[in-house]
């Protein structure tokens, strides 16, 4: 299953974006905002000074990433986790409401106001029901990210 994350709304203190299936819209997102990542040292974490990363405040680089379902010691339960993430570990999609939800994770749900999401408990399980589906089918589940600005 190929999941497509298009960031759209950029704020100071979030990205708003949609998440489609390759064919319908399913939900909204809600990340922590963009920041411009660059890799001085060449060691892929971006948390040295001047490579742009905020610890548990910035939104992962847009790209294509594999997706895997594993249990969460958070969560308690099986969750979509992104692999490869440049400079970031332990990414997940997940429920949430505003951006002190996330760090570095991807939330789902409806966004109807800046900045937070409703019904993101609901988008969560009903997007961990398609991966988990896809995945048992032997199907690679990915996620691309595009920023339209």
């Amino acid at each position: 299953m190929n999941l497509y994350l298009y960031r759209r709304n950029f704020a100071a203190t979030y990205t708003g974006g949609h998440l489609y299936d390759g064919v319908s819209r399913l939900c909204d997102t809600l990340e922590d905002p963009v920041r411009n990542l660059v890799d001085l040292n060449g060691d892929g974490d971006f948390d040295d000074p001047l490579e742009g990363k905020v610890y548990g405040a910035t939104a992962i680089p847009k790209g294509t990433y594999k997706i895997k379902m594993r249990e969460s010691p958070h969560f308690g339960r099986l969750m979509p986790y992104l692999l490869n993430v440049p400079g970031f570990s332990y990414i997940m999609i997940h429920s949430g409401n505003a951006p002190e939800h996330t760090k570095g994770c991807i939330l789902v749900g409806e966004n109807k106001s800046p900045g937070r999401l409703v019904n993101s408990r609901g988008w969560s399980d009903i997007i961990n029901k398609m991966l988990l589906a896809a995945e048992s089918r032997g199907e690679e589940n990915t996620i691309t990210i595009i920023e339209e600005k």
